[in-house]
């Protein structure tokens, strides 16, 4: 039913503008950006590392596609990383926080 969602970004101020976008179009009831993460990682044949932003969205399963769509179209990455997570278990006055901030759509 509840989703977290994964996302890194080249910096911070592209991670503000999608996570202000998923908020305001009720796609996440929030968004978490944890600054400097390092991600190693192959692209093209070349071992790359770059300092990263990494949202954590809390979300509904039900958006998923959207909020995928939403992601990709804002993100200035060619692939984006988007990883949905199932939440099994959580604290229900906050899973319910979480449904009454999301498009019921």
């Amino acid at each position: 039913m509840y989703q977290i969602v994964l996302c890194t970004c080249p910096d911070k101020s592209s991670a503000v503008n999608i996570a202000n976008a998923l908020v305001d179009e009720q796609l996440a009831a929030c968004v978490n950006l944890v600054e400097s993460v390092t991600s190693i990682y192959q692209w093209q044949g070349q071992r790359q590392q770059d300092q990263e932003t990494l949202m954590i969205i809390k979300s509904a399963k039900h958006l998923f596609t959207a909020l995928e769509k939403r992601i990709t179209v804002l993100h200035p990455y060619d692939v984006a990383e988007i990883i949905a997570l199932d939440i099994q278990q959580g604290n229900e006055a906050y899973l319910n926080w979480i449904d009454s901030m999301v498009t019921k759509q």
